[in-house]
Protein backbone atom coordinates (compact mmCIF):
# COMPACT_ATOMS: atom_id res chain seq x y z
CA UNK A 1 0.00 0.00 0.00
CA UNK A 2 1.32 3.20 -0.98
CA UNK A 3 0.75 6.89 0.33
CA UNK A 4 1.33 10.63 -1.18
CA UNK A 5 3.76 12.42 0.78
CA UNK A 6 3.74 16.33 1.32
CA UNK A 7 6.71 18.28 2.90
CA UNK A 8 5.76 20.93 5.51
CA UNK A 9 4.58 23.29 2.65
CA UNK A 10 2.29 21.43 1.94
CA UNK A 11 3.25 20.73 -1.36
CA UNK A 12 3.40 16.79 -3.10
CA UNK A 13 6.73 15.46 -2.98
CA UNK A 14 5.56 11.74 -3.95
CA UNK A 15 4.95 8.53 -2.64
CA UNK A 16 5.75 6.10 0.07
CA UNK A 17 5.58 2.49 0.88
CA UNK A 18 3.51 1.89 4.14
CA UNK A 19 4.21 -0.79 6.71
CA UNK A 20 2.77 -3.67 6.88
CA UNK A 21 1.03 -2.48 10.00
CA UNK A 22 -1.69 -0.25 7.23
CA UNK A 23 -2.81 -3.89 5.17
CA UNK A 24 -3.97 -5.82 9.17
CA UNK A 25 -7.89 -6.54 8.29
CA UNK A 26 -10.35 -5.10 10.02
CA UNK A 27 -11.76 -6.22 12.59
CA UNK A 28 -14.42 -3.77 14.56
CA UNK A 29 -15.56 -6.46 17.54
CA UNK A 30 -11.93 -6.55 18.43
CA UNK A 31 -10.96 -2.96 18.27
CA UNK A 32 -14.04 -2.04 20.85
CA UNK A 33 -13.10 -4.74 23.15
CA UNK A 34 -9.78 -3.59 23.25
CA UNK A 35 -11.19 0.00 23.87
CA UNK A 36 -13.89 -1.13 26.36
CA UNK A 37 -10.44 -2.74 28.49
CA UNK A 38 -8.44 0.46 28.39
CA UNK A 39 -11.21 2.43 29.29
CA UNK A 40 -12.04 0.07 32.20
CA UNK A 41 -8.97 1.07 33.92
CA UNK A 42 -9.33 4.46 34.27
CA UNK A 43 -12.37 4.14 36.68
CA UNK A 44 -11.86 5.31 40.12
CA UNK A 45 -13.13 3.22 42.38
CA UNK A 46 -15.68 4.71 45.34
CA UNK A 47 -17.62 4.04 47.81
CA UNK A 48 -20.06 5.27 50.82
CA UNK A 49 -18.88 5.06 54.37
CA UNK A 50 -20.14 1.94 55.78
CA UNK A 51 -21.61 3.98 58.57
CA UNK A 52 -23.30 6.06 56.37
CA UNK A 53 -27.36 6.35 57.18
CA UNK A 54 -26.86 4.07 60.08
CA UNK A 55 -25.43 6.35 63.13
CA UNK A 56 -29.10 6.85 64.46
CA UNK A 57 -30.66 4.87 67.15
CA UNK A 58 -34.57 3.65 66.00
CA UNK A 59 -35.26 0.46 67.82
CA UNK A 60 -38.87 0.39 68.16
CA UNK A 61 -40.38 -2.80 69.75
CA UNK A 62 -42.96 -4.46 68.66
CA UNK A 63 -43.84 -6.21 72.00
CA UNK A 64 -47.05 -5.19 74.01
CA UNK A 65 -46.54 -3.10 77.17
CA UNK A 66 -43.40 -2.42 75.94
CA UNK A 67 -41.83 1.14 76.41
CA UNK A 68 -40.76 2.84 73.08
CA UNK A 69 -43.40 0.28 71.38
CA UNK A 70 -45.48 0.44 68.68
CA UNK A 71 -48.11 -2.14 69.25
CA UNK A 72 -51.62 -1.09 69.38
CA UNK A 73 -50.32 3.01 68.56
CA UNK A 74 -51.25 2.47 64.88
CA UNK A 75 -47.60 3.45 63.43
CA UNK A 76 -45.70 2.15 60.97
CA UNK A 77 -43.14 -0.27 61.59
CA UNK A 78 -41.07 1.61 59.64
CA UNK A 79 -37.64 2.33 61.81
CA UNK A 80 -38.19 5.46 63.66
CA UNK A 81 -35.96 8.13 65.71
CA UNK A 82 -37.25 10.35 68.74
CA UNK A 83 -37.71 13.89 67.98
CA UNK A 84 -39.39 14.62 71.13
CA UNK A 85 -41.21 13.06 73.85
CA UNK A 86 -43.66 13.98 76.71
CA UNK A 87 -43.87 11.08 79.44
CA UNK A 88 -44.57 7.98 76.91
CA UNK A 89 -45.76 9.74 73.91
CA UNK A 90 -43.22 10.17 71.19
CA UNK A 91 -42.86 12.18 68.33
CA UNK A 92 -41.03 9.76 66.17
CA UNK A 93 -39.69 10.51 62.47
CA UNK A 94 -38.16 7.92 60.27
CA UNK A 95 -34.76 7.29 60.09
CA UNK A 96 -31.86 4.88 58.68
CA UNK A 97 -34.43 2.45 56.36
CA UNK A 98 -33.72 3.23 52.28
CA UNK A 99 -36.76 5.18 51.48
CA UNK A 100 -36.98 7.74 54.86
CA UNK A 101 -34.74 10.92 54.97
CA UNK A 102 -31.10 10.77 55.90
CA UNK A 103 -31.48 6.44 55.44
CA UNK A 104 -29.17 4.66 54.23
CA UNK A 105 -28.88 3.72 50.73
CA UNK A 106 -30.67 0.27 49.66
CA UNK A 107 -27.61 -0.74 47.47
CA UNK A 108 -24.64 1.58 47.72
CA UNK A 109 -21.74 1.04 45.62
CA UNK A 110 -18.61 -0.96 46.86
CA UNK A 111 -14.95 -0.56 46.33
CA UNK A 112 -14.47 -4.25 46.00
CA UNK A 113 -15.87 -4.21 42.72
CA UNK A 114 -13.41 -5.16 39.43
CA UNK A 115 -14.37 -2.83 37.28
CA UNK A 116 -11.05 -3.86 35.08
CA UNK A 117 -11.54 -5.85 31.93
CA UNK A 118 -8.35 -7.92 30.77
CA UNK A 119 -7.50 -8.58 27.28
CA UNK A 120 -5.03 -10.44 25.74
CA UNK A 121 -1.29 -8.70 24.61
CA UNK A 122 -2.07 -10.22 20.75
CA UNK A 123 -5.13 -9.57 20.91
CA UNK A 124 -4.91 -5.79 22.37
CA UNK A 125 -1.91 -5.17 19.78
CA UNK A 126 -4.36 -7.24 16.92
CA UNK A 127 -6.54 -4.05 17.46
CA UNK A 128 -4.11 -1.59 17.74
CA UNK A 129 -3.15 -2.81 13.60
CA UNK A 130 -6.69 -2.90 12.73
CA UNK A 131 -7.50 0.28 14.02
CA UNK A 132 -4.59 2.11 12.31
CA UNK A 133 -5.47 0.43 8.85
CA UNK A 134 -8.94 1.70 10.07
CA UNK A 135 -7.61 5.26 8.90
CA UNK A 136 -6.60 4.56 5.57
CA UNK A 137 -10.46 3.46 4.73
CA UNK A 138 -12.31 6.95 3.56
CA UNK A 139 -15.73 5.54 4.67
CA UNK A 140 -14.68 4.80 7.68
CA UNK A 141 -13.22 8.37 8.29
CA UNK A 142 -15.95 9.48 6.95
CA UNK A 143 -18.64 8.08 8.94
CA UNK A 144 -16.78 9.94 11.60
CA UNK A 145 -17.69 13.20 10.16
CA UNK A 146 -14.63 14.29 8.96
CA UNK A 147 -14.36 16.96 6.42
CA UNK A 148 -11.87 15.15 3.97
CA UNK A 149 -14.01 14.74 0.62
CA UNK A 150 -11.02 16.32 -1.26
CA UNK A 151 -7.98 14.89 0.64
CA UNK A 152 -6.68 11.56 -0.25
CA UNK A 153 -5.87 9.37 2.68
CA UNK A 154 -3.65 8.21 4.68
CA UNK A 155 -1.74 11.75 4.77
CA UNK A 156 1.99 11.14 5.37
CA UNK A 157 3.91 14.43 6.12
CA UNK A 158 8.06 14.77 5.89
CA UNK A 159 9.86 17.34 8.33
CA UNK A 160 6.58 18.22 10.32
CA UNK A 161 7.69 17.73 13.61
CA UNK A 162 10.15 20.64 13.05
CA UNK A 163 7.00 22.95 13.52
CA UNK A 164 7.33 25.37 16.21
CA UNK A 165 4.49 27.99 16.23
CA UNK A 166 0.22 26.84 16.00
CA UNK A 167 -0.01 29.24 13.47
CA UNK A 168 2.51 26.96 11.03
CA UNK A 169 0.25 23.73 11.86
CA UNK A 170 -2.45 25.51 11.70
CA UNK A 171 -1.64 26.73 7.66
CA UNK A 172 0.34 22.86 6.82
CA UNK A 173 -2.97 21.62 7.76
CA UNK A 174 -5.35 23.94 5.36
CA UNK A 175 -2.74 23.69 2.84
CA UNK A 176 -3.42 19.77 2.49
CA UNK A 177 -7.15 20.10 2.21
CA UNK A 178 -7.85 20.25 6.31
CA UNK A 179 -9.25 23.75 6.37
CA UNK A 180 -13.12 22.52 6.65
CA UNK A 181 -12.20 19.96 8.70
CA UNK A 182 -10.32 22.79 11.17
CA UNK A 183 -13.71 24.57 10.87
CA UNK A 184 -15.69 21.65 11.91
CA UNK A 185 -14.24 20.82 15.09
CA UNK A 186 -13.67 24.53 16.44
CA UNK A 187 -16.81 24.64 17.49
CA UNK A 188 -17.53 24.58 21.37
CA UNK A 189 -20.75 23.53 22.32
CA UNK A 190 -22.33 23.90 26.40
CA UNK A 191 -23.31 20.46 27.58
CA UNK A 192 -26.85 19.78 28.52
CA UNK A 193 -27.01 18.60 31.41
CA UNK A 194 -25.75 17.96 34.93
CA UNK A 195 -22.95 17.90 33.57
CA UNK A 196 -22.30 21.63 33.05
CA UNK A 197 -21.81 21.31 37.37
CA UNK A 198 -19.48 18.59 37.28
CA UNK A 199 -16.49 20.06 35.51
CA UNK A 200 -17.43 19.29 31.50
CA UNK A 201 -19.26 21.91 30.69
CA UNK A 202 -18.17 22.29 27.41
CA UNK A 203 -18.13 19.22 24.55
CA UNK A 204 -15.83 19.42 21.95
CA UNK A 205 -14.99 17.58 18.09
CA UNK A 206 -11.87 15.31 17.63
CA UNK A 207 -10.19 16.24 14.74
CA UNK A 208 -6.93 14.84 12.96
CA UNK A 209 -4.87 13.37 14.70
CA UNK A 210 -0.82 13.81 14.26
CA UNK A 211 1.71 10.47 14.70
CA UNK A 212 5.26 11.53 15.41
CA UNK A 213 8.74 9.84 16.31
CA UNK A 214 9.60 11.24 19.10
CA UNK A 215 8.99 14.38 21.42
CA UNK A 216 9.59 16.90 19.65
CA UNK A 217 8.42 20.41 18.88
CA UNK A 218 4.81 19.74 17.03
CA UNK A 219 3.99 18.15 20.08
CA UNK A 220 3.38 22.04 21.50
CA UNK A 221 2.85 23.79 18.72
CA UNK A 222 -0.30 21.33 17.74
CA UNK A 223 -1.70 21.66 21.21
CA UNK A 224 -3.12 25.49 20.30
CA UNK A 225 -5.75 24.10 17.74
CA UNK A 226 -8.88 22.72 19.18
CA UNK A 227 -9.53 18.96 18.48
CA UNK A 228 -5.87 18.64 17.49
CA UNK A 229 -4.01 16.06 19.47
CA UNK A 230 -0.20 14.48 18.97
CA UNK A 231 0.99 11.59 20.05
CA UNK A 232 4.47 9.74 19.83
CA UNK A 233 4.18 5.99 17.60
CA UNK A 234 5.66 4.07 20.41
CA UNK A 235 2.09 5.53 22.29
CA UNK A 236 -0.29 4.20 20.10
CA UNK A 237 -3.67 3.12 21.52
CA UNK A 238 -7.21 2.10 20.54
CA UNK A 239 -8.63 4.85 22.51
CA UNK A 240 -6.78 7.41 20.43
CA UNK A 241 -7.23 5.77 17.59
CA UNK A 242 -10.81 5.24 18.01
CA UNK A 243 -12.41 7.66 20.00
CA UNK A 244 -15.53 6.17 21.75
CA UNK A 245 -14.70 2.81 20.45
CA UNK A 246 -15.52 3.89 16.91
CA UNK A 247 -12.38 3.45 14.09
CA UNK A 248 -11.40 5.59 11.22
CA UNK A 249 -9.64 8.65 13.04
CA UNK A 250 -8.06 11.21 10.60
CA UNK A 251 -5.06 10.73 11.21
CA UNK A 252 -1.63 12.62 9.69
CA UNK A 253 1.29 10.36 9.97
CA UNK A 254 5.17 11.85 9.93
CA UNK A 255 7.34 10.23 7.86
CA UNK A 256 9.75 9.69 10.65
CA UNK A 257 6.91 7.50 12.39
CA UNK A 258 6.69 5.53 9.86
CA UNK A 259 10.08 4.67 9.29
CA UNK A 260 10.35 3.74 13.51
CA UNK A 261 7.27 1.87 12.73
CA UNK A 262 8.58 -0.11 9.77
CA UNK A 263 12.36 -0.50 11.75
CA UNK A 264 11.11 -1.92 15.15
CA UNK A 265 8.05 -4.00 13.89
CA UNK A 266 5.54 -1.58 16.26
CA UNK A 267 2.58 -3.66 17.44
CA UNK A 268 3.39 -6.67 15.78
CA UNK A 269 4.73 -8.65 18.61
CA UNK A 270 7.67 -9.60 16.49
CA UNK A 271 11.09 -8.36 17.51
CA UNK A 272 13.29 -6.15 15.79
Amino acid sequence: MKADVFNAKGEKTGKVDLPKQFSEAYRPIIITRAFNANISNNYQHHGTDPEAGMRKVTELSKRRRKYRGVYGAGRSRVPKKIISRRGTHFNFVGEKAPHTRKGRIAHPPKTAVIFEEKINTKERLLAIRSAISATTNKDLVIERNHSIENVSIPLVIEKAQDLKKTNDVKKLLEKIGLKEELERVSEKKIRAGKGKMRGRKYKTKKGPLFVVEKDCSLLKAAKGLQGVETIPVKNLNVTILAPGGVPGRLTVWTSEALNLMNEEKLFTGEKK
